[in-house]
């Protein structure tokens, strides 16, 4: 997989008034579906396209990009002494691949009716288990891949399945055989653990602080209950075929609330 990113370090110095200037930096991808990390002066206000961010006691913030953001997004600054700047911030768009799958079972393209009501139910627990605010910052530690493995899907990409074209696929799938143990990739707070959802079978989300979360799909087995708090590299489960899949792997996403971003961006590259 070859990694697409724009990886970038800005500081800005935003002036307070005759007393200086006031440093904000931003680190990350900017991308559709990037995530950009940024610290401020403590006590400042932050807001991305007029959405507020939450600032950590000692300044850090987080926000992402969409897989069809727009091709700029606004970000206003105030510190706390009454500096204030409005920055343009260029994101680059992308190519998606097409991917075609051909011989699925019915099943597996268009759930049965008497299905619709528990679809919706699990989809409202996962949406609300991503808008989490959490005020704690696990996300500062980094990133690390949740297993080894060859890359067989990545985020973004379009399917067709029977002929019939479906919503993009948000996340990175990771082949490996049914029980190979998962780990989270960034400390955090479990919010869901879900033994069998419809889609997603076995499924495990993380909440790293401030609206990011990663979830884990698939899986054969899940070590982890809700409201407990986890480390980077600490097993939460195992690989499996749970839910509506053709094989064992993992598919790994992460969000910033509604937002769906690509974790392969914050990681070492993988073939």
């Amino acid at each position: 997989m070859k990694r697409l990113t724009i990886f970038c370090v800005l500081l800005i110095f935003v002036s307070a008034h005759p007393l200086g200037a006031q440093e904000v930096r931003l680190e990350g991808d900017f991308i559709q579906g990037g995530l950009v990390f940024g610290s401020a002066p403590p006590g400042s206000s932050v807001a991305v396209d007029g959405r507020d961010l939450r600032l950590s006691p000692d300044g850090l913030f987080v926000f992402g990009f969409g897989r069809d953001a727009a091709p700029v997004a606004v970000l206003t600054i105030v510190t706390s002494g009454g500096g204030e700047e409005t920055l343009h911030l260029a994101i680059a768009a992308r190519e998606y691949k097409i991917q075609y799958i051909e011989g699925l079972p019915q099943t597996l393209v268009t759930p049965p009716e008497e299905m619709l009501a528990r679809i919706r139910a699990e989809g409202a627990r996962v949406r609300a288990a991503r808008n989490v605010d959490m005020a704690e910052t696990y996300f500062s530690g980094g990133v690390i891949w949740p297993v080894e493995g060859p890359i067989s899907g990545v985020y973004g990409s379009q399917r067709i399945l029977n002929g019939e074209p479906r919503q993009p696929h948000f996340g990175v799938d990771i082949v490996a055989p049914t029980g190979t143990p998962v780990q989270a990739p960034a400390g955090g707070k479990i919010r869901l653990a879900e033994q069998d959802l419809y889609y997603s079978g076995g499924t495990v989300i993380v909440d790293h602080g401030h609206g990011l979360s990663s979830s884990f799909l698939h899986m054969s087995r899940i070590d982890v209950v809700v409201g407990q708090r986890v480390v980077q590299g600490e097993v939460i489960g195992a690989i499996g075929a749970t839910g509506r899949v053709t094989g064992a792997h993992l598919d790994w996403r992460m969000n910033w609330f509604e937002r769906r971003v690509d974790p392969s961006l914050l990681v070492e590259p993988r073939n």
